[in-house]
């Protein structure tokens, strides 16, 4: 997700028929398989979540089957931004890229997460 407007959300010029899609297991929104961008997704554009279907480690199907909830963003040099997700079953730590039609506000609230709950007490900075 770059620093695009959303109204470049548009969909593929060729349409296709593609029946691929997915139920939410959080909010249970049922999910196609791509965004209206033609990129293909694997988290919901709702509540960002996703399921642990991927063995990163040995690159193949997994067998956790874990809920992946969102716990932060980071954004490439390129400007596009990764959708960070942690397993709730195994921790493992995956990124997907964040698609068109994803949740803005959720997306900005994990954005702005570390300024809004930093690791130190922010008074240390009233004595500077």
């Amino acid at each position: 997700m770059r620093s695009t407007p959303v109204s470049d959300c548009t969909t593929e010029s060729t349409p296709t028929l593609n029946l691929g899609a997915f139920t939410c297991t959080w909010c249970r929104l049922t999910v196609p398989e791509y965004a209206p961008d033609g990129e293909p997704r694997n988290h919901c554009p709702s509540c960002l979540r996703s399921q642990h279907v991927h063995d990163h480690a040995a690159g193949g199907p997994g067998e956790c089957e874990g809920e992946m909830s969102p716990i932060a963003v980071a954004v490439l040099r390129s400007g596009d931004w990764m959708v960070i997700h942690r397993c709730v079953r195994c921790d493992e730590l995956t990124s997907s890229p964040a698609r068109c039609d994803d949740n803005q506000l959720i997306l900005m609230r994990l954005a702005v997460r570390p300024l809004a709950q930093p690791p130190f007490p922010l008074e240390a900075f009233g004595t500077m």
